[in-house]
């Protein structure tokens, strides 16, 4: 990489970091940054994956406070990450690069989709349902599924964990914040040991992403309440739309 697309990759992580912990939507910062390098769309996937664990373990201990007094939740959801996680890593590594060129433009506009919703979803907050034996088995296939997407894709993973999480758990967005970022953890795991040893990860953009998106998730979790989520979401929902437009048409 020239100097100019190390400082764009850097500057990317550091956004993604940071847009994953208060809002979600962060790899549709980094994905297209690497892709401006000259990475193909596969490969570009797999190290956004990758690159995104160390932020995603920043903002977790920004929010340790919140995954702490909710240590009895964790068990069932990070299982259900784990599994669906899997799933998605293997569909990954079983499609073709031109197949994956083909569908990401799709992907881009439905999570582009999803950080659009999300003030919907946040909004569902404050309305809280019972703990119920049924209601915990719909959270736990719904996460298994949104943990399906995580692994195969991944962008606005943490919107979709939060729109389950505030219909099915009685809690404020700030603890089910906390609760995103630890399920966000087990997701990028299991894809940093999968693409890690099986992708095509590129580790020279890695070493310059990943220690942006530990510093960008760690302020991200701490800028959480004060930094305008809807014009933050505005910006990744518009860059997202003409990015799924320029990659679907070259």
């Amino acid at each position: 990489m020239s100097g100019g697309e190390m400082v764009l990759v850097a500057l990317a992580g550091l956004a993604c970091g940071a847009i994953n912990a208060m809002a979600g939507g962060g790899s549709l910062v980094l994905f297209p940054a690497l892709v401006a390098t000259g990475m193909g769309t596969l490969a570009a996937n797999v190290t956004n994956s990758v690159s995104t664990w160390p932020g995603y373990l920043g903002s977790s201990y920004g929010f340790r406070e919140e995954i702490l007094d909710q240590r009895h939740r964790l068990t069932r959801l990070a299982v259900a990450t784990l599994l669906g996680s899997i799933v998605g890593c293997v569909l990954l590594l079983s499609t073709s690069t031109e197949a994956f060129d083909q569908v990401v433009p799709v992907l881009v506009l439905f999570a582009a989709l999803l950080v659009a919703i999300q003030p919907f979803v946040a909004r569902r907050v404050g309305e809280p349902v019972e703990a119920s034996p049924w209601t915990r088995r719909v959270q736990v296939v719904a996460i298994f599924a949104a943990s399906v997407y995580g692994g195969y894709f991944g962008a606005a993973l943490g919107v979709v964990f939060l729109g389950v999480l505030s219909l099915t758990i009685p809690e404020g967005l700030r603890r089910l914040n906390g609760l995103k970022a630890a399920m966000s953890v087990v997701d990028s795991t299991v894809s940093l040991v999968i693409f890690g040893l099986f992708g095509p990860v590129q580790w020279a953009a890695v070493a310059i992403a990943a220690p942006a998106t530990l510093i960008g998730g760690y302020a991200g979790a701490h800028l959480s309440r004060q930094v305008n989520e809807n014009v933050l979401r505005i910006g990744v929902v518009v860059f997202s739309v003409g990015l799924a437009g320029y990659l679907a048409f070259t």
